[in-house]
């Protein structure tokens, strides 16, 4: 469990989140949404430890996170960045990144190691893809392969910073049923997601801000029935029942004048 207790935090100084209090719950899916600038982002390099707060404290399983060492941690909290330099290496090599913070001085990965990093390639379905070049692969692709060196890092907490933006409707859906697999396998996800439809359709829990702070922390109907985000973006919002299941789905438009 990762709790954090009245955080400030920003960059140079500057207050962008404020007056954080929330606790993500064990082996469960919260999407953190809100409009650009809101400080999403913010908050989840923060709970990350990737960015130190200016006043309060963050903590796993009741440890203070700043006390944890930097090699200890990544084997406890695995962080995937919207943006970042897509490496000229294979895949495998890739994945095996995942497996860093368990090496010896020798960075020489094991038996043990080579097995993780295989399974992982299989639970992404990447095997076909393990000797080809990251340049080589689709947006999709690559978003799968990140996946699977999460998933190598093997930590209980992962969090993911809009892991669906840029790709086409096909490869979002099939990245958050990928999130569904990892929460199956028992990790806690804490992600940005862009999209709210998808955020209601995907988490357990939703953490709608605004103006760096919480507005609502609570369960996806929870937070539609609030109506919030209809006041935050200005807009308004359906619930309808799709199929024969009845899958709920949330439709968005904007408001008259």
């Amino acid at each position: 469990m990762i709790r954090l207790n009245n955080i400030t935090a920003g960059y140079n100084k500057v207050e962008i989140i404020k007056n954080i209090n929330i606790t993500f719950e064990e082996e469960s899916i919260t999407s953190i949404v809100g409009k650009n600038g809101c400080g999403k982002t913010t908050l989840l390099k923060t709970a990350a430890n990737l960015l130190k707060p200016f006043s309060g404290e963050i903590t796993i399983s009741g440890k203070d996170i700043s006390c944890i060492p930097n090699k200890e941690l990544a084997k406890k909290v695995a962080f995937l960045p919207q943006n970042r330099t897509v490496p000229n290496m294979t895949v495998y090599n890739l994945v095996m990144h995942g497996r860093y913070p368990y090496l010896g001085f020798s960075r020489t990965p094991e038996k043990k190691d080579k097995e993780i990093v295989k399974n992982a390639l299989e639970n992404m379905r990447l095997n076909k893809y393990m000797n080809e070049n990251m340049w080589e692969l689709s947006g999709g692709q690559r978003q799968k392969v990140y996946l699977a060196m999460v998933l190598a890092q093997n930590t209980d907490i992962i969090f993911l910073d809009e892991p669906t933006t840029y790709l086409d409707i096909n490869h979002q859906l099939e990245i958050l049923e990928i999130v569904k697999k990892l929460k199956k396998m028992k990790k806690t996800i804490v992600m940005v997601l862009h999209d709210i439809s998808n955020a209601l359709s995907y988490s357990d829990k939703i953490c709608l801000m605004d103006n760096g702070e919480i507005v609502i922390y609570d369960t996806p109907q929870a937070v539609f029935d609030s109506k919030d985000i209809d006041r935050i973006f200005n807009i308004n919002s359906e619930q309808v029942l799709v199929g024969k299941e009845a899958v709920k789905q949330y439709l968005f438009y904007l408001k008259k004048n």
